[in-house]
């Protein structure tokens, strides 16, 4: 083929551009940082976000959009302050392009002003509710969830399914379990249900014997809206005490995760849950993402796994329709609010806040090939963090938490 005078000039105005954007040049790879949790109660979930996240980045021979992508790991701890600090190192230090984390809710909203500050793009992970509802920060997308997300599709189908009428909730005594509760509260209690005790536990706490020692006997059940693996101590706890049999628990979206689930025997089957995901989802990207998950781990994907496979899909696809430039911000943000992408999870769209919109599945704990799995019996589908509140009302109301909604039905 002759290199004719028009094709020098092609070849010219394509340098040209190259050296316009250096990005599209591959001057340099993307700077990933991920924000996780390395230690600690939710340390198992965090382990899974860099697994999954390192498997997603593999599977494209760690290129995106046709550049190299560089990851670079933090540990938060859950703790906000170190976790801020963390975020700020990444920045200032290693002056990565993006990140997709932090992990928890307090930590994401201890960085809040931080992410603005330094225009940081962000996936996140944490459920941080008015990060993406009251006060938006225009540097921040969501791909999971809000913490009450999940939870209120499942009020729902415990009111009108499993035909509950009086229910208690116990959660982490953080931002995530009260956003989660209330949540759940208030779309229970609209369809009739009452929700007649709360119990608050510290992250931390050693031993439920208390609590389980407080609760009511006449419930239908009790929702239970633990993070990391302390939905399967309270659990493995409430079975001790022959609770299990008297009263069914149902759970919130990392309750009973798969991370965690594995550690669990009988008295977990027939346990319903809700979440944005299950490794049982039948679809061709989550059948090859569980599959080989599972492979090189030898136990199931689950909601913190999923929630970076996810994150890095919507990286992918957004980074596609602007050619790889991470470095135009603006391009970038206006690019991912307006992805529609198909993951592990299902298809993934965003409202103008900057959150997802997807579906969200209703599961039961049974046994499959000898092992325990979230199989899905039921799905909400495009299910909106404000769930089929009108939004403009929605917001008018306090962002979810231990006061509001007010709980009217407590007794003592």
């Amino acid at each position: 083929m002759s290199f004719t005078r028009r094709r020098f000039i092609q070849a010219a105005g394509a340098a040209a551009t190259a050296a316009a954007f250096p990005a599209a040049a591959q001057a340099e790879p993307i700077r990933l940082g991920l924000v996780t949790v390395k230690t600690g109660p939710l340390a198992s979930g965090g382990i899974d976000m860099e697994r999954a996240l390192t498997q997603y980045l593999k599977e494209r021979n760690d290129t995106l959009a046709g550049r190299k992508v560089e990851l670079l790991v933090a540990d938060g701890g859950g703790v906000p302050a170190q976790t801020r600090t963390k975020i700020q190192e990444l920045v200032e230090r290693d002056r990565i392009h993006l990140m997709i984390g932090p992990l928890d809710t307090a930590s994401a909203l201890a960085a809040d002003d931080y992410i603005r500050q330094a225009q940081l793009l962000t996936l996140s992970v944490a459920a941080a509710e008015d990060m993406t509802q009251r006060k938006p920060n225009p540097w921040f997308t969501r791909g999971t969830s809000t913490s009450s997300q999940s939870a209120m599709p499942l009020a729902d189908y415990a009111a009108k399914q499993l035909k509950y009428k009086r229910m208690a909730v116990i959660a982490d005594d953080i931002a995530y379990g009260h956003e989660m509760c209330a949540g759940f509260m208030r779309v229970f209690e609209d369809a009739g249900g009452k929700v007649v005790q709360r119990m608050f536990p510290p992250l931390t706490v050693p031993d439920y014997g208390t609590y389980l020692a407080q609760l009511k006997t006449n419930i239908d059940s009790i929702f239970l809206g633990f993070a990391g693996s302390n939905g399967f101590r309270f659990l493995r706890q409430m079975n001790e005490y022959g609770l299990i049999k008297k009263m069914a628990p149902i759970g919130g979206m990392t309750a009973l995760d798969e991370a965690v689930l594995r550690n669990m025997g009988d008295e977990a089957l027939g346990i319903i849950t809700s979440c944005w995901y299950s490794a049982e989802i039948d679809n061709p990207i989550n059948q090859k993402f569980a599959s080989s998950f599972r492979s090189q781990w030898k136990y199931d994907p689950g909601f913190y796994a999923a929630a970076t496979y996810t994150e890095a899909a919507v990286l992918e696809a957004t980074l596609n329709q602007i050619k790889g430039r991470v470095e135009d911000k603006p391009a970038f943000m206006k690019a991912v609010r307006s992805v529609k992408v198909d993951s592990c999870r299902g298809p993934v769209s965003f409202d103008q806040y900057g959150n997802v919109v997807g579906n969200v599945y209703i599961r039961r704990v049974v046994r499959k090939e000898g092992r325990l799995v979230n199989s899905v019996i039921h799905t909400y589908p495009n299910v909106s963090q404000f769930w089929t509140y009108k939004p403009e009302e929605f917001l008018k109301n306090p962002v979810y938490s231990r006061d509001w909604p007010p709980a009217k039905n407590l007794e003592s």
